[in-house]
Formats: structure tokens, sequence, C-alpha cells
């Protein structure tokens, strides 16, 4: 199965994502501090660094769940508890972007969104957990179960 090249494009489409994210906050944050005009009266500048801040940890968040897929991808192995966790999540934050992207953005945007969803859901099927415990996969498909620790 292909599943080095699926973790490789999906560390690649998240890693462009993350810039994508991060330049256009940076843009609105520019746009927001260059007009001042106030929203409910909230302080611009603070409206401004507030959508840098959101933009650099969105950007980031995405770069860290890219990592974990290249290191799935050079590695061949799947990750560990914490990058499953981190690639579960970032699948139902695409889920929920996409979902409002829809009315937003439009229908291309929500295709972009889907389609990065699709490639984050089929590298984490594509690899199973490494340690299975008792009874796990092996248990069930009639091996040996391990000898417990004593």
């Amino acid at each position: 199965m292909a599943r080095r090249p699926v973790a490789a494009v999906a560390a690649m489409a998240l890693t462009l994502e993350a810039v994508g994210i991060a330049l256009l906050n940076w843009i609105l944050g520019l746009v927001v501090d260059r007009q001042q005009m106030s929203l409910a009266g909230l302080d611009t500048d603070a409206m401004s660094v507030g959508t840098w801040v959101a933009g650099g940890l969105f950007g980031g968040y995405l770069l860290l769940c890219g990592a974990v897929l290249l290191r799935m991808a050079l590695r061949d192995r799947a990750p560990g508890r914490f990058g499953r966790i981190l690639l579960i999540t970032c699948a139902v934050t695409h889920g929920v972007v996409g979902a409002f992207s829809v009315g937003l953005v439009g229908w291309p945007a929500f295709a972009c969104l889907m389609v990065v969803l699709g490639l984050v859901v089929l590298s984490l099927l594509a690899y199973e957990p490494e340690a299975t415990g008792r009874g796990g996969a092996a248990g069930a498909e009639g091996g040996q179960d391990a000898p417990s620790p004593a």
C-alpha cells in the first residue's frame, strides 16, 4: 500500500496550509491595525495583536501535525499516543473548519479542506498502533498472547 507517500503528501499539504493561515492572519491583522476601527469598543491594537497570535498558534499547530506526518512517512511506523491524538484533533479541526468554510468562503475551500482531512484520516488508518494489548489484534487472529510480566 502507498501509505508513505500519503503521509508525505499530507505533511506537505499541512505545511502549505500552515503558511497560508499564518499569512492570512498577518494580513488581516494589518488591515485591522491600519483602519483604526473599533469593534464594540475593543482596542484596535489588541485586535491586531490577537489576530497575529492566533494565526501563529494555529500555523504552529498545523506545522506540528505536519511534522508528525512527515516522521510517519520517513520512519514508516505509526506515531505514538501523543502523535495519534494530535492527528485526530487535526482531523476533527479540519471537519469543523470545513463545515464553516462552506458558508463563509465557498465550496472550493470546503473541497480543499476535505482533501486534507481525507489524507490525515487515511494516514491514521494506514498505520496500525505499535503495541497491541492482551487480546488485541494478534489474539483475535489466532496468535498466541504474549506472556504476562511477573
